[in-house]
């Protein structure tokens, strides 16, 4: 896939098929076969477009990820106050969970394709390496002592709550119940 070219309407239905087949599907479980047919094009316009399985799925993964990192940053934005914004992403992750009910995509996508090298596998762990990074830079501004170590607690939290989607619990109102505990502890001065 040539990053600097922008998708036609035929890679964008690409794409969108890909999406919701890897997502529900799982990556190794679909082939190009069927993500042509569900996006209306041929298998010589999926590879002109992407040139192989593996970079469409590395396509997926990042569209996937811009448009979560958006609706993060939206939900970080709308806070009312620096500690708010710390757990932002757990909020963000309850309008995310109303249509992605099968678990974290980045996570699945490690589990399916564990080489290192692989393009996608490249791009679903910088996905977690961002929202750790996010939660301490946030936890840092919100004058929360030890950012780094929130972070980490905080990011833990958050895969947990994803993790347990697919099961017939709800762990995310708990999990962000205490993140705000973590996040209260952090910025409480000390005594």
């Amino acid at each position: 896939m040539q990053e600097a070219r922008p998708l036609t309407q035929a890679g964008r239905r690409i794409v969108a098929a890909a999406d919701t087949l890897f997502y529900n599907r799982g990556i190794t479980a679909v082939g190009v076969d069927l993500i042509a047919e569900h996006s209306g094009v041929t298998k010589r316009t999926l590879y002109n477009q992407f040139g192989s399985k593996d970079h469409l799925v590395a396509a997926y993964l990042t569209e996937r990820d811009q448009r979560w990192r958006s609706l993060v940053q939206a939900t970080v934005d709308a806070g009312d106050t620096p500690a708010e914004a710390v757990t932002a992403p757990f909020e963000a992750l309850r309008t995310w969970s109303e249509n992605n009910t099968r678990g974290c995509a980045f996570i699945n996508a490690l589990a399916e394709l564990p080489d290192p090298a692989h393009p996608a596998h490249r791009i679903a762990a910088n996905q977690k390496l961002w929202l750790l990074n996010l939660f301490k830079e946030l936890a840092a501004t919100a004058g929360c002592s030890h950012p780094a170590t929130l972070a980490t607690q905080l990011l833990v939290l958050h895969e947990g709550a994803v993790a347990t989607q697919p099961l017939p619990i709800d762990t995310l109102p708990e999990s962000t119940d205490l993140a705000r505990v973590l996040v209260q502890a952090g910025t409480s001065p000390r005594q």
